[in-house]
């Protein structure tokens, strides 16, 4: 036991995030409303760029909106044109969140804070108040700045262009090339102040232990595992029937691999179930293009984008399976809501899902194939008994491992420590 938690001491904590949307802001959300029904002191700032519509703090504690000189809103990504690499975007991006931390920075030491407990970024993975707060300082993270360290379809980032057949003096060719060279260095800048940003930290929670090995692999540091909890009082096993549907949750963006869940839908014979996907945000290019592809395949493809967490439980309850293949997810708390709604779930084995759901006990893990997926949906569908099963085990493992309560308390426990430390 802490120094702190033996004498009952309450802590000072001054919390920071960028968050959107989504599993990141709701385990913030789950851990500050836990710490303040614990008798900490808790007070946030942000920049205007995070999600202050879901699941809003200010209806918990105080919440500081502190400007940031930017244009665009969302996560740094990849410019298209030539005049975004030229003008640096990301690095603008950057130097815009690095004053915003500053400014916030000041606020916070000039109070009397304890501790500072900061959350990711949709600009940079790690922002660098850490840098500037001059109190214990504490970073959860559910994953490092990806798009700079995974390679996608299209490769990494920084790899080299293409080779081409013509004379590499062609002009056209020295053109793209140098404006590669110059994109390189910027996302060397970025990758090397995301690990000084890093580095400034006393202690680095993490939602996984596979998020605890991509962050070694990207930034070389060590961290420590904090696992997040479900909301057990909201999402509950209503006993409802089950229909022929199932449910998809999360962005609606490709890394969410959508496209594989349709063709795995697909291969189940007629009358297959409908594909519901509950989006907290989205692309709608991307969306159009799914709706294309499920219509090619025969597959009813509904997507419903903000819904409230009534129908979200709702639909859970409602459903006959979850189906999960996002790539290389830190964590996933999707999967741990659907359970705690008595809701199987097919997942493929990759990522942080092979902490939350155990192969035949709470769910069905596949390999990433839509015939291996197509086989386990039609398997909970056939075997009613193994599915009444899964349903019981997944509502009960949730309650005795992955309730917010327990979340908050292994929190409580490390931001303590850090403290006394």
């Amino acid at each position: 036991m802490t120094k702190a938690a033996a004498t009952g001491a309450k802590m000072r904590i001054a919390v920071w995030h960028n968050l959107p949307s989504g599993g990141g802001k709701r385990t913030l959300y789950y851990h500050i409303r836990g710490l303040v029904k614990r008798g900490h002191s808790v007070e946030a700032w942000c920049p205007s760029t995070s999600d202050r519509n879901y699941l809003p703090l200010s209806e918990l504690i105080t919440e500081h909106i502190v400007p940031i000189d930017i244009r665009q809103r969302g996560k740094a990504v990849i410019r298209s044109s030539w005049l975004g690499v030229l003008h640096g975007d990301e690095l603008r991006e950057a130097k815009a969140l690095d004053q915003h931390c500053r400014t916030c920075a000041d606020e916070i030491n000039r109070g009397n804070f304890d501790i500072l407990f900061a959350n990711a970024s949709i600009i940079q993975a790690v922002s660098s108040i850490g840098r500037y707060v001059k109190k214990t300082k504490v970073l959860y993270l559910g994953e490092p700045n990806r798009w700079l360290y995974e390679a996608r379809a299209d490769g990494l980032p920084w790899i080299a262009i293409p080779a081409v057949s013509q004379p590499w003096m062609h002009p056209r060719y020295v053109r793209w090339f140098l404006l590669n060279l110059i994109r390189t260095q910027q996302l060397r800048v970025l990758a090397r102040d995301e690990r000084l940003n890093a580095r400034a930290f006393d202690l680095i929670l993490v939602n996984s232990y596979f998020s605890r090995e991509s962050l070694l692999r990207a930034y070389g540091l060590d961290s420590t595992v904090c696992y997040p909890g479900a909301d057990t009082q909201l999402f509950v096993n209503h006993q409802h029937a089950r229909e022929n549907f199932v449910v998809g949750m999360g962005e609606l963006s490709p890394h969410k691999n959508v496209e594989f869940i349709i063709k795995a839908v697909a291969q189940i014979a007629v009358p297959r179930p409908r594909l519901v996907w509950i989006a907290n945000m989205g692309f709608e290019s991307y969306y159009e293009e799914m709706r294309r592809l499920a219509e090619s395949y025969g597959v009813s493809f509904e997507a419903r984008t903000g819904i409230g967490d009534d129908e979200l439980v709702e639909t859970l309850n409602r459903a006959a399976a979850m189906v999960y293949a996002s790539r290389l997810e830190p964590l996933g708390l999707a999967p741990l809501e659907a359970n705690a709604c008595g809701l199987p779930v097919v997942a493929v084995a990759e990522g942080g899902v092979r902490e939350t759901i155990i192969d035949g006990v709470t769910g069905l893990l596949v390999q990433h194939q839509p015939q291996a997926m197509a086989r386990a949906i039609e398997q909970l569908r056939d075997d009613k008994r193994l599915t009444a099963q899964l349903s019981k085990n997944g509502s009960e493992l949730v309650k005795e491992k992955w309730s917010v309560e327990s979340a908050v308390e292994r929190l409580e426990r490390q931001l303590s420590q850090a403290f006394d430390a």
